[in-house]
């Protein structure tokens, strides 16, 4: 069973989702504030933080980017009644994996929860794949059934998003793939005009990877993988 923590002071609010995200088969807790929340990670991480931007004791933006430092795998959505472009896009800097605006609908949310977990379990599931890459003098390990991507035998930290659309780019390398194949393939619903989005995602992957060389960008139509696949 998954482990949720919902962030929000809203009581009506924080309530329903937990009582939606339990009803729906996973173990969801409340806190109303950042301060219950810092405790509660403390303890024990969950595998997904649902968090409110603007709270009592602080900023939910600055919090993200505290936690995300401490536990960079750490997986977090943004439910928030910021909706300007701008604020999406600190969101997606920050690594959240999505975000949610209010109002909103409770089902759509916990179809975004279960994707996203989809998207986790059938990384870990998958067949065993791993491909190397050369770019210059770095190496990349791409593996697929164990979720990960190794940069010069090193890790790298990344959120479900950003595996979505660089293991797509890989998969599909030395294709060029246009932003809206990005949109489309990578996510289980649409942003309109949005794409902005899919370079915050492309800028946060290629400083993770160390080398921007990784991803090329084909100006006025997208990006494609550029490593050297070792055969």
């Amino acid at each position: 069973m998954k482990n949720i923590i919902v962030t929000e002071d809203h009581d009506l609010i924080r309530n329903g989702l937990v009582q939606y995200l339990t009803l729906s088969g996973f173990n969801a807790v409340g806190c109303s504030n950042l301060s219950e929340t810092r405790r509660m990670l403390s303890d024990s991480r969950p595998d997904l933080l649902i968090l409110d931007v603007m709270l009592p004791d602080g900023d939910g933006f600055l919090f993200a980017k505290e936690t995300k430092k401490k536990y960079g795998d750490l997986h977090l959505f943004f439910c928030t009644a910021r909706v300007d472009e701008s604020d999406r896009i600190l969101g997606f800097e920050l690594g959240c994996d999505d975000y949610i605006t209010k109002p909103f609908s409770p089902k759509e949310l916990i179809l975004r929860v279960e994707a996203l977990f989809r998207r986790l379990d059938s990384g870990k599931a998958g067949e065993a794949d791993r491909m190397e890459f050369t770019l210059g003098q770095d190496k990349l390990l791409y593996d697929r059934r164990g979720h990960r991507i190794l940069v010069n035998e090193t890790e790298v930290p990344i959120t479900a998003s950003e595996w979505k659309i660089v293991s797509y780019l890989i998969e599909n390398s030395p294709n060029l793939i246009s932003r809206s194949q990005i949109l489309s393939e990578c996510f289980d619903y649409h942003y309109d005009s949005y794409d902005r989005l899919v370079d915050t995602h492309i800028k946060n992957i290629r400083n993770k990877l160390g080398n921007m060389g990784w991803i090329d960008t084909v100006r006025g139509y997208g990006y494609k993988f550029a490593g050297k696949k070792i055969s």
